[in-house]
Protein backbone atom coordinates (compact mmCIF):
# COMPACT_ATOMS: atom_id res chain seq x y z
CA UNK A 1 0.00 0.00 0.00
CA UNK A 2 1.35 3.41 -0.95
CA UNK A 3 2.42 5.67 1.91
CA UNK A 4 1.61 9.27 1.12
CA UNK A 5 4.27 11.71 2.30
CA UNK A 6 6.94 9.05 2.67
CA UNK A 7 9.53 7.23 0.57
CA UNK A 8 8.22 4.08 -1.12
CA UNK A 9 10.20 1.32 -2.81
CA UNK A 10 8.20 0.80 -6.02
CA UNK A 11 8.53 -1.23 -9.23
CA UNK A 12 9.19 0.45 -12.58
CA UNK A 13 6.27 -0.79 -14.71
CA UNK A 14 6.34 1.07 -18.01
CA UNK A 15 7.60 4.09 -19.91
CA UNK A 16 5.26 6.79 -21.26
CA UNK A 17 5.82 10.13 -23.03
CA UNK A 18 5.35 11.85 -19.65
CA UNK A 19 7.69 9.66 -17.61
CA UNK A 20 7.88 6.31 -15.88
CA UNK A 21 4.88 4.64 -14.30
CA UNK A 22 5.81 2.99 -11.02
CA UNK A 23 3.67 1.04 -8.60
CA UNK A 24 3.27 -1.33 -5.68
CA UNK A 25 1.21 -3.97 -7.46
CA UNK A 26 -2.15 -2.37 -6.74
CA UNK A 27 -1.61 1.33 -7.46
CA UNK A 28 0.34 2.98 -10.28
CA UNK A 29 1.60 6.55 -10.38
CA UNK A 30 3.78 8.73 -12.56
CA UNK A 31 7.42 9.58 -12.03
CA UNK A 32 7.77 12.62 -14.36
CA UNK A 33 10.52 12.70 -16.98
CA UNK A 34 12.63 15.25 -15.10
CA UNK A 35 13.03 12.83 -12.19
CA UNK A 36 13.89 9.71 -14.19
CA UNK A 37 17.36 8.31 -13.34
CA UNK A 38 19.92 8.02 -16.13
CA UNK A 39 19.97 4.24 -15.96
CA UNK A 40 17.01 1.99 -15.23
CA UNK A 41 15.28 -1.14 -16.48
CA UNK A 42 11.64 -2.13 -16.44
CA UNK A 43 11.00 -4.31 -13.42
CA UNK A 44 13.65 -2.56 -11.32
CA UNK A 45 12.80 -1.20 -7.89
CA UNK A 46 13.15 2.53 -7.34
CA UNK A 47 12.90 4.50 -4.09
CA UNK A 48 10.64 7.52 -4.59
CA UNK A 49 8.84 10.07 -2.45
CA UNK A 50 5.05 10.03 -2.94
CA UNK A 51 2.97 13.22 -2.79
CA UNK A 52 -0.05 14.78 -4.51
CA UNK A 53 0.38 17.24 -7.35
CA UNK A 54 -1.65 20.43 -7.90
CA UNK A 55 -4.44 18.34 -9.43
CA UNK A 56 -4.57 15.96 -6.45
CA UNK A 57 -2.98 13.09 -8.36
CA UNK A 58 -0.56 10.73 -6.62
CA UNK A 59 2.88 11.56 -8.03
CA UNK A 60 6.41 10.28 -7.44
CA UNK A 61 9.68 12.19 -7.23
CA UNK A 62 13.32 11.30 -6.65
CA UNK A 63 13.82 14.66 -4.92
CA UNK A 64 14.37 14.50 -1.17
CA UNK A 65 12.14 16.70 1.01
CA UNK A 66 13.45 18.18 4.25
CA UNK A 67 10.95 16.05 6.19
CA UNK A 68 8.39 13.29 5.69
CA UNK A 69 4.91 12.88 7.17
CA UNK A 70 5.20 12.28 10.91
CA UNK A 71 8.40 14.30 11.25
CA UNK A 72 9.21 17.81 12.46
CA UNK A 73 11.14 20.32 10.39
CA UNK A 74 12.34 23.92 10.58
CA UNK A 75 11.04 25.43 7.32
CA UNK A 76 11.02 28.88 5.77
CA UNK A 77 7.82 30.58 4.64
CA UNK A 78 8.02 31.09 0.89
CA UNK A 79 4.59 32.62 0.20
CA UNK A 80 1.21 33.53 1.69
CA UNK A 81 -2.35 33.67 0.41
CA UNK A 82 -5.86 34.10 1.82
CA UNK A 83 -5.93 30.49 3.09
CA UNK A 84 -2.55 30.09 4.74
CA UNK A 85 1.20 29.88 4.24
CA UNK A 86 3.42 27.92 1.89
CA UNK A 87 6.72 26.58 3.17
CA UNK A 88 9.84 25.52 1.31
CA UNK A 89 10.34 21.81 2.10
CA UNK A 90 12.77 20.93 -0.66
CA UNK A 91 10.25 20.02 -3.37
CA UNK A 92 8.95 22.08 -6.30
CA UNK A 93 5.47 22.10 -4.77
CA UNK A 94 5.48 24.03 -1.49
CA UNK A 95 4.07 22.69 1.77
CA UNK A 96 0.76 24.24 2.86
CA UNK A 97 0.00 25.40 6.42
CA UNK A 98 -3.66 26.49 6.86
CA UNK A 99 -4.30 29.53 9.05
CA UNK A 100 -6.10 27.32 11.59
CA UNK A 101 -2.87 25.32 12.02
CA UNK A 102 -0.70 28.36 12.80
CA UNK A 103 0.02 29.40 16.39
CA UNK A 104 0.67 32.91 15.10
CA UNK A 105 0.21 34.21 11.58
CA UNK A 106 3.28 33.16 9.65
CA UNK A 107 5.47 35.81 8.04
CA UNK A 108 7.05 35.47 4.61
CA UNK A 109 10.78 34.81 4.86
CA UNK A 110 10.63 33.59 8.47
CA UNK A 111 11.21 29.95 9.46
CA UNK A 112 9.04 27.88 11.82
CA UNK A 113 9.12 24.44 13.40
CA UNK A 114 6.21 22.44 11.99
CA UNK A 115 5.03 18.84 11.90
CA UNK A 116 3.92 17.20 8.67
CA UNK A 117 0.73 15.14 8.54
CA UNK A 118 -1.96 14.02 6.09
CA UNK A 119 -5.18 16.01 6.47
CA UNK A 120 -8.06 13.59 7.09
CA UNK A 121 -10.52 15.68 5.06
CA UNK A 122 -8.51 16.70 1.98
CA UNK A 123 -6.08 13.75 2.13
CA UNK A 124 -3.27 16.18 1.29
CA UNK A 125 0.11 16.59 2.95
CA UNK A 126 0.00 19.68 5.14
CA UNK A 127 1.87 21.04 8.16
CA UNK A 128 1.04 22.58 11.50
CA UNK A 129 2.94 24.73 13.98
CA UNK A 130 0.51 23.64 16.73
CA UNK A 131 2.75 20.76 17.71
CA UNK A 132 1.70 20.12 21.31
CA UNK A 133 -1.01 17.72 20.16
CA UNK A 134 1.72 15.49 18.74
CA UNK A 135 4.11 15.66 21.72
CA UNK A 136 1.85 15.59 24.79
CA UNK A 137 0.00 12.92 26.79
CA UNK A 138 2.11 9.88 25.94
CA UNK A 139 1.04 7.13 28.31
CA UNK A 140 3.96 4.91 27.35
CA UNK A 141 7.49 6.09 26.63
CA UNK A 142 9.48 3.79 24.38
CA UNK A 143 12.92 5.04 25.46
CA UNK A 144 14.94 4.29 28.58
CA UNK A 145 17.62 6.02 30.60
CA UNK A 146 20.93 5.81 28.79
CA UNK A 147 19.36 5.52 25.32
CA UNK A 148 20.66 7.65 22.47
CA UNK A 149 17.82 9.66 20.89
CA UNK A 150 17.36 12.09 18.00
CA UNK A 151 16.47 15.63 19.02
CA UNK A 152 15.48 18.91 17.41
CA UNK A 153 16.07 22.21 19.22
CA UNK A 154 12.68 23.87 19.80
CA UNK A 155 13.26 26.92 22.00
CA UNK A 156 15.31 28.39 24.82
CA UNK A 157 13.74 28.45 28.32
CA UNK A 158 14.78 29.61 31.79
CA UNK A 159 16.00 26.06 32.47
CA UNK A 160 17.96 25.63 29.27
CA UNK A 161 16.73 24.34 25.92
CA UNK A 162 13.46 22.58 25.16
CA UNK A 163 13.75 19.94 22.43
CA UNK A 164 11.61 17.50 20.46
CA UNK A 165 12.73 13.89 20.96
CA UNK A 166 12.33 11.16 18.31
CA UNK A 167 9.51 13.18 16.69
CA UNK A 168 7.33 12.24 19.69
CA UNK A 169 8.27 13.64 23.08
CA UNK A 170 9.30 16.82 24.84
CA UNK A 171 12.79 16.82 26.28
CA UNK A 172 14.92 19.25 28.28
CA UNK A 173 18.62 20.10 28.07
CA UNK A 174 19.70 21.97 31.18
CA UNK A 175 21.67 25.20 31.00
CA UNK A 176 24.57 24.01 33.17
CA UNK A 177 25.24 21.15 30.72
CA UNK A 178 25.13 23.17 27.48
CA UNK A 179 28.53 24.36 26.34
CA UNK A 180 27.86 25.49 22.80
CA UNK A 181 25.35 27.60 20.93
CA UNK A 182 22.33 25.61 19.77
CA UNK A 183 20.26 26.88 16.86
CA UNK A 184 16.47 26.61 16.71
CA UNK A 185 15.64 23.74 14.38
CA UNK A 186 19.09 22.15 14.74
CA UNK A 187 19.12 18.35 14.80
CA UNK A 188 21.53 16.16 16.76
CA UNK A 189 21.64 13.21 19.15
CA UNK A 190 21.42 13.23 22.95
CA UNK A 191 21.47 10.78 25.85
CA UNK A 192 18.40 10.19 28.05
CA UNK A 193 19.30 10.99 31.68
CA UNK A 194 15.85 10.55 33.19
CA UNK A 195 12.34 9.57 32.11
CA UNK A 196 10.07 11.78 34.19
CA UNK A 197 6.64 10.88 35.54
CA UNK A 198 5.03 13.60 33.42
CA UNK A 199 6.21 11.85 30.25
CA UNK A 200 8.98 14.33 29.51
CA UNK A 201 12.67 13.50 29.23
CA UNK A 202 15.77 15.00 30.83
CA UNK A 203 18.68 14.82 28.39
CA UNK A 204 22.39 15.43 28.08
CA UNK A 205 24.49 15.98 24.97
CA UNK A 206 27.29 13.72 26.12
CA UNK A 207 27.82 10.21 27.38
CA UNK A 208 28.20 9.45 31.07
CA UNK A 209 30.66 7.38 33.04
CA UNK A 210 33.94 5.79 32.08
CA UNK A 211 33.04 5.30 28.42
CA UNK A 212 33.32 9.01 27.71
CA UNK A 213 36.41 9.31 29.92
CA UNK A 214 38.17 6.54 28.00
CA UNK A 215 37.17 8.12 24.72
CA UNK A 216 38.40 11.58 25.73
CA UNK A 217 41.68 10.13 27.03
CA UNK A 218 42.42 9.03 23.49
CA UNK A 219 41.44 12.44 22.10
CA UNK A 220 43.66 14.30 24.58
CA UNK A 221 46.66 12.07 23.95
CA UNK A 222 46.28 12.48 20.19
CA UNK A 223 45.98 16.25 20.46
CA UNK A 224 49.04 16.40 22.72
CA UNK A 225 51.02 14.40 20.17
CA UNK A 226 49.89 16.75 17.41
CA UNK A 227 50.94 19.85 19.39
CA UNK A 228 54.49 18.95 20.47
CA UNK A 229 53.27 17.39 23.71
CA UNK A 230 51.58 20.49 25.16
CA UNK A 231 48.04 21.90 25.35
CA UNK A 232 47.12 25.18 27.13
CA UNK A 233 44.16 23.68 29.01
CA UNK A 234 43.87 22.65 32.66
CA UNK A 235 41.54 22.87 35.68
CA UNK A 236 41.47 26.66 35.40
CA UNK A 237 40.30 26.76 31.78
CA UNK A 238 36.76 27.98 31.16
CA UNK A 239 33.99 25.43 30.42
CA UNK A 240 33.38 27.19 27.10
CA UNK A 241 37.03 26.86 25.98
CA UNK A 242 37.14 23.21 26.98
CA UNK A 243 33.92 22.37 25.17
CA UNK A 244 35.02 24.30 22.07
CA UNK A 245 38.28 22.36 21.83
CA UNK A 246 37.43 18.92 23.24
CA UNK A 247 33.61 18.84 22.82
CA UNK A 248 33.08 17.72 26.45
CA UNK A 249 32.08 19.36 29.71
CA UNK A 250 34.68 20.72 32.10
CA UNK A 251 33.67 18.04 34.63
CA UNK A 252 34.52 15.24 32.19
CA UNK A 253 37.74 17.00 31.13
CA UNK A 254 38.94 17.36 34.73
CA UNK A 255 38.15 13.72 35.47
CA UNK A 256 40.00 12.62 32.35
CA UNK A 257 43.19 14.59 32.91
CA UNK A 258 43.12 13.45 36.55
CA UNK A 259 43.12 9.85 35.36
CA UNK A 260 45.93 10.54 32.88
CA UNK A 261 47.94 12.22 35.64
CA UNK A 262 47.50 9.25 37.99
CA UNK A 263 48.61 6.95 35.19
CA UNK A 264 51.73 9.15 34.81
CA UNK A 265 50.95 9.94 31.20
CA UNK A 266 50.73 13.74 31.59
CA UNK A 267 51.86 16.56 33.84
CA UNK A 268 49.32 19.17 34.92
CA UNK A 269 50.98 22.59 35.08
CA UNK A 270 49.77 26.15 35.67
CA UNK A 271 49.96 26.85 31.93
CA UNK A 272 48.32 23.62 30.70
CA UNK A 273 48.98 19.90 30.35
CA UNK A 274 52.11 18.24 29.01
CA UNK A 275 53.07 14.73 27.97
CA UNK A 276 55.43 12.91 30.34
Amino acid sequence: MLQLGKFNNLTINRLSPHGLYVGDGSTELLLPNKFIPEQYELGDYINVFVFKDSEDRFTATTETPYAQVGEFAFLETRDLNSSGAFLDWGLEKDLFVPFKEQNDRMVKGKAYIVRLYVDSVTERIVATSKINKFTENHLEIDVNEGDTVAIMVYKYTDLGVKVIVNNKYWGQLYQNEIFKNLRIGEKMTAIVKKVREDGKLDLTLQQNGMNIVNEIQTVIMEKLAENDGFLPYNDDSSPEDIYRYFNVSKKVFKKTIGTLFKDKKIIIADSGIRLV
